[in-house]
């Protein structure tokens, strides 16, 4: 049996993923192994089509790995329902896309209130985490416009405001400065580094902008379905 780091937040061993297309057997992930320690940043970077997004799909519980085996949170989440993923999810996990996914008649407030709705919180524990978290992204002035009525700098730090305010153990970003200038995405990584730092959160982004690698921990490269250095 493999053994896995205790400090280890996710962790994975010759993990698979093999779609089928029009009868074609499609490998995404060809036997990857990966290891994120707590209170990291870390990169996923490669072309694309090199199975980044696959890999950030398969630790969220997003997608199930064909072979191998997931840790995340201590715990082998490779055999788990659906149902159980999405407690996993909405409870431990934050998701910033690159598309921002905000809910477009909403406030900023409300976008990053909607999670804490779910979970059944006191209005007054929403409010409270809420202007928390928007405070944390510098957006308290922004809290009632609606995302057409933001840049999308400032959309995605809605996003991970929303992110952060579950207070999750992991924040998943799939290429969360793909849709922004330069000048905007390095704001967007710099912030990214005072999560880390200040809320003390692991946060794991795929990315293929070689800038990325100036504000990570640890760069992961990927390339053909596989990581091409190990830890």
């Amino acid at each position: 049996m493999a053994e896995y780091n205790d400090s280890s937040v996710v962790e994975s061993a010759d993990v698979t993923r093999v779609y089928h297309v029009d009868q074609v057997e499609v490998h995404a992930l060809r036997g990857v192994n990966f290891r994120v320690d707590e209170g990291e940043f870390i990169a996923l970077m490669g072309r694309s089509g090199s199975g980044k997004t696959t890999l950030l799909n398969i630790l969220g519980g997003l997608d199930h790995a064909t072979d191998g085996t997931v840790i995340l949170f201590g715990n082998d989440i490779s055999h788990l329902s659906d149902r159980q993923l999405t407690e996993i999810r909405r409870a431990r996990i934050g998701f910033v896309f690159q598309s921002f996914a905000l809910m477009p008649t909403m406030s900023a407030y409300e976008n990053v209130e909607l999670p804490l709705r779910m979970l059944g919180l006191s209005r007054r524990e929403r409010r409270t985490r809420s202007m928390e978290c928007l405070e944390l992204v510098g957006l308290t002035r922004w809290a009632k416009h609606r995302p057409q009525e933001m840049s999308g700098g400032q959309q995605q730090r809605v996003a991970i405001a929303r992110a952060l305010v579950n207070r999750p153990g992991l924040i998943l970003a799939d290429e969360p400065t793909g849709e922004l200038d330069s000048v905007t995405g390095r704001s967007i990584m710099e912030l990214f580094q005072t999560v880390v730092r200040e809320e003390g959160i692991t946060i794991i982004t795929t990315s293929h902008d070689p800038a990325m690698q100036e504000f990570v921990d640890y760069t992961y490269r990927m390339a053909d379905g596989r990581v091409l250095n190990e830890r």
